[in-house]
């Protein structure tokens, strides 16, 4: 692992001293065999090791590890899973245990070091802040840095590989830096917050996540890629493109066909700005360098074993070096010409490794290298071939969607896919790579195939860790497993990027098991199950539902989402008696907690309509407590930056002056964004101004399973986006069309069509009836649009608008009841004295702060001097 100091010089920091395993190396073990370290010397050849009986010898001693990345935990824990009887030593360069690098930019969004690290094995002697720096063949042993001398009868290399940092000019300034470790992130982060904009050398997948980190840190991210398009060992120039599309839509400036000709410094000897060939100089006090990297072979090399032209240690199908007693796994092995990065290559090669020193015959193939990934918040998959005979391509460039499907001459064969903006057609085409299609090619990309189409037992399910569909489906049949995680924990299918547990409950409830659709531990019920039973029975506590049909106390999962059922069929306010225990970080104090510690306030402002009385209002309390201000995509004003203490006094001049919550921090109706329909534009054929404030007042303050957003367009060219909102609203010359489920969930998608040509007092009953039918039958955290796919758009429009179930007067007249029943709960809360106990920063200092308390603003986070009350509850 990297020994290299956090915030220096990307050369500095890069020379040599790089990662054990590569940055999409993942966790997540599989019961591999265990490490058998052999006692012999040094020979040519290929060890045979045969005993008597024909198998190797199990009982070797000394097990040593160099590196300690997850590949090399993976072969760790592999070997002790199995019961190896000998020593294993693991000596790590960084200061730390091995942790999750596909989940790296997660630590700048709020993961802890502890939440990323993996165990170490029960038995393991691991040895960090030790960088080998040669190995002794002859002698058999291997010494670090700092003098340490360690023995070993077998010997794995696991150094992974090194970030590359092109030759160019300025790359040694104070600034620049690789994405690889937490230290680099660390560095990162702490440049950040004297920065106002940042470079990315490289479009690819390490580089989107960088772009990625640095957006998030409030920079103004460039993206400068040598090649013609964003991800090109991934996706051809037409994903390209829509890609380009997505990252650009998040106000990130993509640079192709471009490189890095100089990094320049400022009057303050840091960087200032990148030079591209053309002469163009991009604006930045940082530079991020993720143009590739190189295989970690100077041990191997030093100790004159067999290395590759290009870099890497050649290793045969079972991971031996040209030494026998020596074995390299991950990006640091070579095997037949080819270096792996992903996780499902690594993690086989630790496996088969694992089973070779054991005795066994495990070999090392060509790896499957399809990826599904989630970078900037845009799908993109690739699987098997990128070229084929023929290719059916559906490109929507208005969604965002790219889907090509590559098939063999005769149309009969699948070699590949590259999706972009919605990689549905993975999960259920993969499999089937290299086999004869189960349908025609458009009607597979189109519809996802017919619905008897059955993935072959041999086909892999999860290429992170090779696992078929037969070994998933041996797995439920022999330990009785039903459901997903069962399923994760016996097979290590979906443990580690995921993609493929969509597959996996297809599998299961193909077996026929019944998937258990319990809340939790403390329910046997679904959510849709428990709300039935709170509105038929009149339940108003959560008290009196677990002792009559629950067990034991609850819990984080069951707690909240029984305070939305009961805050959904009006149950008073949130914190009120029992209610206030039950609710979520959010809800307890009626804000969104921000990544510093402080909290966001949002008032309502409906439709975006807002008089200038209002705005100077807001601006005084911003300006009075110091917060930052942002006007959204939803139309309203955002403040952030407030302490637990000052919400009260922020919200009694807010509700004062008029305003109310807008519901940011609850599983609630967000906003009803529109544009100035008929009212101001020439092209406007309805009020979408006026609906759009109505209906923000009819359903403001709606519990729901999950946020819900909506808008209105006055016209056609659909300036409000309503086809991205969970329900919007488009005028036509007759009325209105009500579009359906649109944006929520995992993947982003268009909303469907309704109903069309509503009347005004028709589009409010049809979207009345189904908001509650969501509310009532929704799992947990189930955003409309996945809802509706479940549900199926054809059988909600019975419900809804045929009535099929005979419900729609009920849903109506609960509806009614709502509205009937608003109460703004912020000036609830400031209007009553036993609510505002709660709003306090320190336990032991209630009320208004000492004056002579210092707030310290480091990094961007405030650092009060005395226990927050939070700590404390926790």
């Amino acid at each position: 692992m990297t020994g290299a100091s956090a915030g220096g010089p990307a050369a500095r920091r890069t020379g040599g001293e790089a990662g054990a395993d590569a940055g999409w190396v993942n966790a997540g073990w599989v019961n591999a065999a265990a490490a058998r370290p052999t006692n012999e010397a040094p020979r040519e050849g290929r060890a045979d090791d045969s005993g008597a009986d024909g198998k190797r010898s199990a009982t070797m001693s000394r097990l040593v590890v160099v590196g300690h990345g997850p590949t090399s935990h993976r072969l760790v824990e592999a070997l002790v899973a199995k019961g190896f009887a000998g020593s294993v030593t693991v000596l790590g360069e960084e200061p730390r245990p091995a942790y999750d690098r596909v989940a790296l930019t997660s630590y700048l969004t709020g993961r802890s070091i502890e939440d990323l690290t993996y165990p170490t094995p029960d038995g393991v002697v691991l040895r960090l802040s030790s960088r080998v720096v040669e190995i002794d063949r002859r002698a058999r042993e291997v010494t670090t840095a700092d003098g340490h001398r360690e023995p070993y009868d077998v010997l794995v290399l696991a150094t992974g590989s090194s970030p590359f940092v092109p030759p160019v000019p300025g790359r040694e300034l104070d600034g620049c830096f690789v994405y690889r470790t937490i230290d680099d992130l660390d560095a990162i982060r702490e440049a950040a917050s004297g920065a106002t904009s940042g470079v990315v050398i490289g479009g690819g997948l390490l580089g989107l996540e960088a772009a990625d980190a640095l957006r998030g840190l409030g920079l103004a991210t460039h993206v400068v890629e040598m090649g013609g398009w964003l991800m090109p060992r991934q996706v051809d120039e037409g994903g390209g493109a829509v890609l380009r599309g997505h990252v650009e839509a998040l106000g990130l400036s993509v640079h192709t066909q471009a490189g890095a000709k100089e990094i320049v410094a400022g009057p303050d000897g840091r960087v200032a700005g990148l030079v591209k060939p053309d002469g163009e100089t991009v604006e930045a006090q940082i530079v991020v360098f993720s143009a590739g990297v190189r295989p970690r072979d100077e041990l191997a090399r030093q100790a004159g074993l067999e290395v590759g032209g290009r870099g890497g240690i050649a290793v045969d199908d079972g991971m031996r070096t040209s030494d026998p007693a020596i074995y390299a796994v991950g990006e640091c092995a070579l095997h037949e010409g080819m270096v792996y990065g992903l996780a499902g290559p690594c993690f086989t090669m630790a496996e088969v490794a694992a089973d070779r020193i054991l005795g066994g015959e495990a070999v090392f193939t060509r790896a499957d290298l399809s990826t599904k990934l989630k970078l900037l918040g845009v799908e993109v998959a690739q699987f098997g071939a990128m070229e084929g005979a023929l290719d059916v391509t559906f490109m929507d460039p208005v969604g965002g969607v790219y889907q090509k499907l590559f098939v063999s001459d005769d149309a009969r064969t699948l070699l590949g896919g590259i999706c972009v903006g919605d990689a549905t057609p993975y999960n259920t085409l993969k499999p089937f790579v290299g086999r004869d299609l189960p349908g025609s090619p458009s009607e597979l990309l189109f519809t996802g195939g017919p619905a008897s189409m059955e993935v072959p037992d041999d086909a892999q399910i999860c290429s992170c860790n090779n696992v078929t569909k037969g070994q998933v489906c041996e797995a439920i049949a022999e330990h009785g497993l039903t459901d997903v995680p069962g399923v994760k924990a016996c097979t290590r299918a979906g443990t580690t990027c995921g993609s493929c547990v969509p597959t996996l409950k297809r599998i299961l409830v193909s077996s026929g098991v019944e998937v258990s659709k319990a809340l939790c531990e403390h329910f046997a019920y679904s959510r849709a199950e428990l709300f039935d039973i709170v509105r038929v029975r009149g339940i108003t506590t959560f008290s009196y539902l677990i002792a009559e049909h629950g067990t034991g106390r609850g819990c984080d999962v069951c707690k909240p989402v029984v305070a939305s059922i009961l805050a959904s069929l009006g149950n008073g306010h949130i914190l009120d008696g029992e209610q206030a225990a039950l609710q979520d970080t959010n809800d307890h104090f009626l804000a969104n907690i921000q990544r510093n510690g402080t909290y966001s306030v949002v008032p309502r402002v409906p439709g975006g309509e807002i008089t200038p009385d209002g705005l100077i209002v807001i601006g005084e309390v911003a300006r009075d407590f110091g917060l930052y201000t942002k006007i959204t995509g939803g139309q309203r004003i955002d403040l952030f930056g407030a302490r637990v203490e000052q919400l009260p006094l922020i919200w009694k001049r807010l509700v004062d002056a008029g305003f109310e919550s807008g519901h940011a921090y609850g599983k609630a109706l967000r906003t009803v964004k529109s544009c100035v329909g008929s009212t101001w534009c020439r092209y406007g054929v309805q009020d979408a101004v006026g609906l759009a404030i109505a209906l923000e007042l009819r359903y403001r303050g709606l519990r729901s399973p999950h946020k819900l957003k909506s808008a209105v367009s006055g016209c056609a060219r659909e300036c409000a986006e309503a086809r991205g909102k969970d329900f919007g609203v488009i005028a036509t010359e007759k009325g209105w069309n009500l579009y359906v489920g649109g944006n929520g969930g995992f993947t982003p998608r268009h909303a469907d069509l309704f109903a069309a040509d509503l009347s005004t007092e028709e589009l409010v009953r049809v979207i009345d009836r189904f908001l509650m039918f969501y509310v009532r039958t929704a799992d947990r955290l189930q955003r409309t649009s996945v809802w509706l796919e479940a549900q199926g758009l054809a059988y909600v429009k019975e419900v809804v608008l045929d009535d099929s179930l005979g419900i729609c007067a009920d849903l109506e007249a609960q509806m009614e009841r709502h509205v009937a029943g608003y109460a703004d709960e912020w000036r609830a809360t400031i209007e009553d004295p036993e609510k505002l106990r709660r709003f306090v920063s320190f336990v032991n200092a209630p009320g208004t702060p000492d004056p002579s308390i210092a707030f310290e603003t480091e990094r961007d986070q405030v650092k009060p001097v005395l226990i927050p009350l939070e700590v404390v509850r926790s």
